[in-house]
Formats: C-alpha cells, structure tokens, sequence
C-alpha cells in the first residue's frame, strides 16, 4: 500500500497555501531511513491497521527489533512533535535484553492523521484507545511501556485504563503530571511583551511557525533548537542535519496529533487533566520508574508526589545529572541503564513492591546487567520491507 494513502486529512486552503513547504511522507521515510541505518540490530517496519478507532481505517507505524526473544517486550511512545527514529539512540542496547517495539503515536510520524476531537478528555482517550487496539492486533499479552514527554502522560493514561497489559511503568521526564500554578507566569518573570505573544498565539498548534516557515521549516528547528541536533551525534557524526530534516518532515505534515495536544494542554506547559490529581486510578501493583533530567524543564516534584501517594508501591524516581528534557538522547548510555535495571526488576520480581526499592542497588549489580550488544546482532542487516499486501488486513514495509 503506497504511504499517502494512511494519511487521513480534512483539506482546506490554508493548508493548500502552505504545500509549498516541501513536505511529503516520502521524504519522510527517507530520512527516517537515513537514520535508522546506524542501527547494528535487525529491524523491521510496517503499517499495523487498528481500524476505525478515529479515522474511518486509522494505520501505527510500527518498528520492532529482536521479536525473537521470550523475554517482556518494551513498548516506546515518543513526545510531541517526534517519531520513531528519535530512539536510535536507545535502540540496540534496549535490543539486546529483549523484544523492541517503537511506534508513531497516531497523528504524529507516518502514522495515520485523522481529525481528533477538541476537547481534552475526549482527545487523550483517543489516543490511548489507539495504543489499545495497536495491541491487540500485535496480540501482546503484556509488556513494559516506556513513555517521553507527551507519550509518558499517554503511557500513565493507558496503564490506568488497562492495568493487566503494563508490567512496568518507566516514564521519561513526563509532561502533563503536575498542576498548573495559578501564579504561574508571574513566577517565571517572564516580559509583558512574550505574555502578549503568547496569548495571542494560543489558538495555534504548538508547532506551527515550522509550518508556516514553509521549505525553511528545516533551517528553523537548526537555528532555534541545535541542541536537539547535537544530541544525535555520536552515531550520525557528520550527517546531524538528518535530525533536523527528519522533524520538519514529522510535523510539516498534517498537525494531527498535534491538534489532540492542543486540546488537552494549558499553556503548553501543564495539562487540563494533569496526572498527579488521578494517580489513585493507577493500579498499585504496578511498578513505576521515573526517570528526569536535571536540567529539563519539567517540573519533577511530581514523582516525589506520586511516591508519597503510593508509600506501598514500587515509585523509583531517579534524576539524571546533565540531562535535559530529551533525557532519552542527552545522557543515553545512563538512560539505557535504567530502563534495562527497571525491566530486569520487572522480570526476577512478579509483584514489586516499595520494600524492593531498598534492594534496588544490590540486585541490579547481582543481576550484571550488560548494556552492549551480543556478538550476534553485531553486522546484521537493517530492513524496511517493501510494501506489500497481506491478508491480515495490515501493510508491511
């Protein structure tokens, strides 16, 4: 099945003006391809049809690494405005312990664009029933879920909803937990002029200057953001720009999951239905890690809350030195570590519980986790295999 035909998009001349960004899902692959090739693990990619969840046939693009293994998968939803490819750095390593899947949460990457509602509740449980049918057609009985930014306040969303699927929570610097200070402006000292912008830009997705940029969409994430560029480096060396091409391709398109977003932030920063204030919905069976970076701009006095609120539950909260809001990619060997320390827990311990907490250090150590990858997925081919028809109904690439 071709690409454009899982975009699913109301037209309107507005968005007919901005065609001229120099956007297509082609070039979108294509530079998630570029940089998914410094992979050293197998990989495969392809559509995974949920049906009518918002969209009359909505579509997950989907990638997975060492399906092979017998040991709990971990299931990775990324932030606003990223994709799949934004884990290149995570990849092997979260590979070489166990099943991988990485997806494009509906609305966002190469996945399906449908028309989300505008209200907020209504939005997050969209996107999470998406999740939802995404699994029941990959038929996962139950599975770590690791969530960044947007995708940890979906990932807690969900685990409330179907706590039997979640084995273990890890959330990376989630946004939408804490409450929205009432003072919170003022406690920024931020000028009177940027509060006038920012007001009058409230009716507008998040990423829209990208948009309207046009073809200097790519150019203005370089310029404004090249720190998100530079994470990347140590294994794009001299092709980083591929970064850069790969978001503007991401969010040039369609603002989809964008606009579900849009709905359910306030001021951009804080969610209208923040995490913290339903935390008694989440199972206490199920084992949280928390894993913030010390320079990001989340506030991370949520997982202290949530840890007091569940004393008897496992809630690891760890803050990683240097680390920005891209934890995932700023310090990602110390990221790596945490996850694959939390999933081996997951695994030796059924029911973790706060008393494991204490033992945390010594059995991590004990169990000897290694974080490099074994001789054989060292050299083996990346695929993306070419679209073909299945009779499943899904398409694979």
């Amino acid at each position: 099945m071709a690409d454009h035909e899982v975009v699913e998009a109301k037209s309107s001349w507005i968005w007919g003006w901005l065609s001229w960004s120099g956007s297509s899902l082609t070039m979108l692959r294509a530079a998630e391809k570029k940089i998914l090739s410094c992979l050293k693990t197998a990989y495969r990619g392809w559509y995974v049809d949920i049906g009518p969840v918002v969209g009359p046939a909505d579509k997950i693009w989907t990638i997975s690494l060492n399906e092979e293994s017998s040991k709990t998968p971990i299931v990775l939803l990324h932030g606003l405005g990223a994709g799949v490819a934004l884990w290149c750095l995570n990849l092997d390593t979260l590979a070489s312990q166990r099943p991988v899947y990485a997806i494009d949460l509906l609305g966002f990457g190469r996945s399906s664009r449908p028309v989300f509602s505008n209200e907020a509740q209504k939005a997050e449980e969209q996107l999470v029933r998406s999740v939802e049918e995404w699994r029941r057609e990959m038929q996962l009985k139950n599975f770590v879920l690791l969530g960044h930014s947007m995708g940890g306040f979906l990932a807690a969303s969900y685990a409330m909803q179907y706590p039997d699927r979640v084995k273990h929570l890890i959330l990376a610097d989630p946004w939408g937990f804490s409450e929205r200070p009432p003072d919170a402006l003022a406690r920024a000292h931020v000028p009177f002029w940027v509060k006038a912008i920012a007001f009058a830009v409230q009716p507008f997705n998040p990423l829209w200057a990208v948009r309207i940029a046009g073809p200097f969409g790519q150019w203005l994430i370089e310029k404004t953001r090249p720190d998100i560029v530079k994470k990347f480096a140590p294994v794009l060396r001299d092709d980083t720009a591929l970064i850069s091409q790969y978001i503007h391709q991401c969010n040039a398109q369609t603002p989809s999951g964008e606009s579900a977003f849009h709905a359910m932030m306030q001021g951009f920063g804080w969610a209208k239905n923040p995490i913290v204030k339903r935390m008694d919905k989440l199972s206490e069976d199920i084992p949280i890690t928390l894993l913030y970076g010390s320079r990001s701009w989340v506030d991370n006095t949520a997982g202290e809350i949530i840890k007091q609120h569940r004393s008897s539950s496992y809630v690891n909260v760890q803050v990683i030195t240097g680390a920005g809001h891209h934890v995932y990619a700023d310090k990602s060997e110390i990221f790596n570590k945490h996850v694959l320390e939390a999933c081996a827990l997951s695994d030796s311990i059924p029911h973790l519980t706060s008393s494991n907490l204490r033992s945390y250090p010594k059995f991590i150590n004990d169990q000897e986790i290694d974080i490099t990858l074994s001789d054989g997925m060292l050299g083996t081919e990346k695929t993306e295999r070419e679209p073909n028809l299945n009779t499943s109904g899904s398409t694979k690439i």
